[in-house]
């Protein structure tokens, strides 16, 4: 019984060594570790709340644009997409907000807050097909203005394969309002060959170049 008394007191006196020698280190990193764990579930519980926050502001834009005639309340449109881009511009709620607010201010014949709301979506959504999507309606905006160099200028600069013929498309339309229809013709025979061959929008184009085509 004194030798297994004597051999705990050793094992004992071994912890309290390491104890001594390690325990604050041990302490420490615990202590970090379940910071980190109550960090991340913080995290979380915060994307969360505001993504929950966000979509009750998408969802008033999104039902003010799926409204009729009288039961369309532009403000209230307005302040939500406003408050998105204050609150939560890195959501993806933000961008889509703005990207319906734009087509309801064009409707209501707003074209240069339609084309702000465009602009703030090509430079600051996280999403490149949204921000290529942005370019090309605010160049349609732009060309409606008559602002020609400033269309010219949204639909500069890279775009995936896919936005290619449609950017063609819509360069041609600002060379040929401009009077520019040698450069009209070249971007339109240019979309011819990136638009799909069954596309109705390949099909509009090719009109268009036609039509170019009859002028003298």
């Amino acid at each position: 019984m004194a030798a297994y008394d004597l051999e705990e007191q050793d094992k004992l006196q071994d912890l309290k060594a390491y104890w001594a020698k390690w325990g604050k280190l041990i302490s420490t990193l615990i202590t970090v570790a379940c910071l980190v764990v109550i960090g991340v579930q913080a995290w979380r519980w915060h994307n969360k709340t505001q993504a929950e926050k966000a979509s009750v502001l998408y969802t008033a834009v999104s039902e003010v644009a799926a409204a009729q005639g009288d039961k369309k309340d532009l403000a209230k449109a307005k302040e939500a997409t406003a408050a998105l881009i204050a609150q939560f511009p890195a959501t993806g709620y933000a961008p889509r907000a703005a990207l319906l607010l734009a087509k309801q201010l064009f409707d209501a014949k707003d074209l240069e807050g339609a084309k702000s709301q465009l602009a703030w979506v090509a430079s600051n959504s996280k999403e490149d097909e949204l921000k290529q999507i942005a370019r090309v309606r605010a160049a349609s905006v732009a060309l409606d203005q008559k602002k020609y160099d400033e269309a010219l200028g949204f639909l500069d600069g890279k775009f995936d394969a896919s936005m290619e013929g449609i950017v063609l498309d819509s360069k041609g339309d600002v060379f040929q309002a401009a009077g520019k229809l040698a450069d009209a013709k070249t971007a339109y025979t240019s979309a011819l060959e990136k638009l799909d061959a069954k596309s109705q929008a390949r099909q509009f184009t090719q009109l268009k170049l036609d039509t170019l085509g009859a002028i003298k």
